[in-house]
């Protein structure tokens, strides 16, 4: 068939699937390399279609085609139907586009399965979801139904919880794939759906960026091994059903795409476009780690300051980032920048403005802890140098690391890093200041972090030691991470650090509990750095120790 025959094909895929790259329309289409990059030159230069460049770690930057106003006439006219109709029926509306454009950065994973699922079974039928739990789903043509699910960076843990949940209330596909942002949060979302009906199989989305079709990536809700796609579809019932949505009352058409202009002038929806990666990468890290400083966000980057510098500053002129000099020059997210995360995440706007806000309750009122709006944020301003304190010691951590041979797999800010538990039929947490998790080869460290400044007298301290003792009395450890945590106890002075010991030593041995304990002082952390030999162990406090030793 010539070339030309792709072209009404192409624009069936990009009225159900918006913003596909060219590798995506072979997949989805089944078409050859060549015919489907000619033809999209064609549209391109009869105006049917146009594209924007979008980029996120680790893709390369890539080309994302959309139909223009002409192309939306264009397939009216050849599926005889009217242009308010074909906008019910597509997600292909001025409504569509700004929420498709406001998930650009979940596109590529989401899509990346699509591919994958019209390789193994071709022709799929795409459908993109605004309102159900599903984020997407694709019906296949032996008449097997997919679900996927994305579970963003900024996702509460049970919020999203009770989303998956809730899956149940709805239609249910034969199967159900769910992107998660790590692998702690991977098991717990497991663990949710462990006694439902729900039949969910759960990858990493940065695995599923990589992987192909016959990778291992995919861990059921019941069995340990993982499995791959091919393996999922066979053992998939025919059947199934994925939900139905109701269209919006009015539609109107998008107005096609208007060129770059003024940062602050810029259309929310936009903005997925235009920052590069990097700036979203530190975006991501001003949001878990409010009030840090440039010093801080550039440790964690693992770049120079003047570096960090260079990507903070467009970040302020798109207004997403502010930089309060009554703060120590500290920076948070904007309401903007929480509303940019939040509608990537498909999470509450309100709710992270309401927990995250900077914006002062009284504009007219000097800067103060007590005038910041969002809660959450407050508590850390009004606790300034305890906040500074776990960013400086991370920010250490991940220079240190890598001159070590580590890598730093992940860091989780504090609202990450609790866990929830049941204990004697009442459920308890613990709440530590960061997780980490450190790889070297096949070798995986958790931790926890506690930095400690108020546990100075003994009862104090064995009030912050009980939640640890608790927690590691049971196999909630194993089973949050797949290995039992240590847990990093930093104090300012080395005389509170010697104490704690032996209040550990006493609550453990009474107890009948050995918590991974490693406790150290700032001074000791500062002079050798997070990794080096200023850890003690209440088994052995005379004999410091590195990190992390197993």
């Amino acid at each position: 068939m010539r070339p030309e025959g792709c072209e009404p094909q192409l624009i069936r895929a990009l009225a159900s699937m918006p913003f596909l790259d060219r590798q995506e329309m072979v997949a989805v289409t089944g078409r050859s390399t060549g015919a489907v990059y000619e033809a999209v030159q064609r549209l391109e230069d009869s105006g049917f279609c146009a594209s924007v460049i979008h980029a996120i770690d680790p893709l390369q930057p890539a080309r994302r085609f959309h139909l223009t106003t002409a192309g939306l006439r264009r397939l009216a006219e050849e599926e005889d139907v009217s242009l308010d109709l074909l906008l019910r029926s597509r997600p292909l509306s001025a409504q569509w586009r700004r929420s498709l454009m406001e998930r650009l950065d979940a596109l590529p994973a989401v899509y990346r399965l699509a591919s994958i699922l019209s390789g193994l079974a071709f022709p799929i039928r795409f459908r993109w979801y605004r309102s159900v739990r599903l984020d997407a789903a694709a019906t296949l043509p032996d008449g097997k139904t997919i679900g996927i699910v994305r579970q963003g960076l900024t996702a509460d843990r049970s919020g999203f919880a009770k989303r998956l949940w809730k899956m149940r209330d709805e239609p249910m596909p034969g199967a159900v794939l769910v992107l998660m942002a790590d692998d702690v949060r991977l098991r717990h979302a497991r663990r949710v759906l462990d006694t439902t009906d729900v039949p969910a199989l759960f990858a990493l989305e940065q695995d599923a960026l990589r992987a192909g079709a016959g990778d291992r990536i995919w861990r059921p809700t019941r069995v340990a091994a993982a499995v791959n796609l091919p393996y999922v579809l066979e053992r998939t019932d025919a059947g199934g059903e994925i939900p139905t949505e109701n269209g919006p009352r009015l539609v109107s058409v998008p107005t096609d795409l208007p060129e770059r202009g003024a940062a602050s002038d810029m259309a929310d929806h936009l903005l997925p476009v235009y920052l590069k990666p990097a700036e979203k990468r530190a975006l991501d890290l001003v949001s878990d780690w409010p009030w840090i400083t440039v010093t801080d966000l550039a440790g964690l980057l693992g770049v120079s300051v003047p570096r960090a510098s260079q990507l903070v500053n467009p970040l302020e002129g798109f207004r997403l980032v502010t930089r309060s000099s009554s703060a120590g020059m500290r920076l948070a997210l904007t309401d903007r920048g929480l509303a940019l995360l939040a509608r990537r995440d498909r999470t509450s706007v309100g709710l992270a403005r309401k927990r995250w806000s900077a914006a002062p309750e009284d504009p007219e009122a000097s800067f103060e802890w007590s005038n910041i709006t969002g809660r959450r944020g407050r508590q850390l301003l009004r606790n300034a140098e305890h906040t500074a304190a776990v960013h400086g010691f991370l920010a250490a951590l991940t220079a240190q690391a890598p001159l070590l041979g580590w890598e730093i797999v992940q860091l989780d800010p504090p609202r990450r890093a609790s866990r929830h538990f049941r204990h004697d039929d009442r459920m308890r947490s613990v709440n530590p200041d960061a997780f980490g998790v450190l790889k070297r080869g096949e070798t995986t460290w958790p931790f926890f972090l506690e930095w400690e400044r108020r546990a100075v007298r003994p009862s104090t301290m064995s009030a912050r030691l009980a939640p640890y003792l608790r927690y590691y009395s049971s196999h909630r450890p194993t089973d949050d991470h797949g290995a039992r945590p240590a847990v990093l106890v930093v104090f300012d002075d080395e005389i509170a650090a010697t104490h704690f010991l032996r209040v550990a030593r006493e609550e453990m041995r009474a107890e009948g509990v050995a918590v991974p304990l490693w406790v150290s002082h700032k001074e000791a952390v500062d002079a050798l750095g997070p990794l080096g030999r200023a850890w003690r162990t209440p088994a052995e406090w005379e004999l410091p120790r590195a990190l992390p030793h197993l």
